[in-house]
């Protein structure tokens, strides 16, 4: 991720996010659970640094283990995990469109046909002067797009509440210039929109 704007993510985090899912599947695998654990366990495995990133206390030490969930969290699972969130955005910007393709083949199976050789990726707004749910809806909206994108985005409309990095979040962050006293480059931007519809109508 860009250092800019996302100054905290460091070695620590990735190294953390990388072992979080390799305990996950090891957890599972160790412990004989259902596939429903993969997308809404009660519990996480998780080390300080992982912990404080999901806005989760109580946790201490490198280690990775097994920690129960709050309620409240809107952590859980494989698809907000850091590793996953971190590896379906850029540096700078999350992608609904990578990771509602990836929701729909990963973890349910739906086969999506790669975009028609003449389509133009979706550009992005380095200004933060449209979400992107506005830029994908001048993209997906010609001719054969929209039923395509029907099927995938919804899912990641619902992941947009996780930036870049995997945390939490309720506004985009913009490029801005650093104010004195801060160690980042941004300020938050628009409203995150997490809403969708599902292709089943959900």
């Amino acid at each position: 991720p860009d250092k800019d704007i996302y100054p905290e993510y460091d070695d620590v985090l990735k190294v953390s996010s990388l072992m979080e899912t390799q305990a996950t599947f090891r957890h599972m695998l160790a412990n004989n659970l259902g596939v429903r654990d993969f997308v809404a366990p009660r519990w996480a495995m998780l080390n300080d640094r992982l912990a404080r990133h999901y806005g989760i206390s109580g946790v201490g030490g490198f280690a990775i283990r097994e920690v129960p969930l709050p309620a409240d969290t809107p952590f859980g699972g494989i698809w907000t995990q850091a590793s996953t969130m971190k590896v379906t955005a850029n540096g700078t910007l999350t992608s609904p469109v990578k990771r509602g393709v990836w929701v729909a083949e990963r973890l349910l199976g739906t086969p999506i046909p790669p975009p028609p050789p003449n389509i133009d990726p979706v550009e992005p707004d380095t200004r933060g002067a449209k979400t992107l749910r506005e830029q994908l809806a001048l993209h997906s909206g010609k001719g054969t797009c929209a039923a395509c994108h029907a099927k995938f985005d919804p899912y990641g409309f619902a992941l947009e509440s996780f930036d870049v990095m995997g945390a939490f979040r309720a506004n985009y962050r913009v490029a801005a210039p650093m104010p004195a006293g801060k160690n980042a480059r941004w300020k938050d931007g628009l409203p995150v929109d997490s809403t969708g519809v599902t292709p089943d109508g959900k």
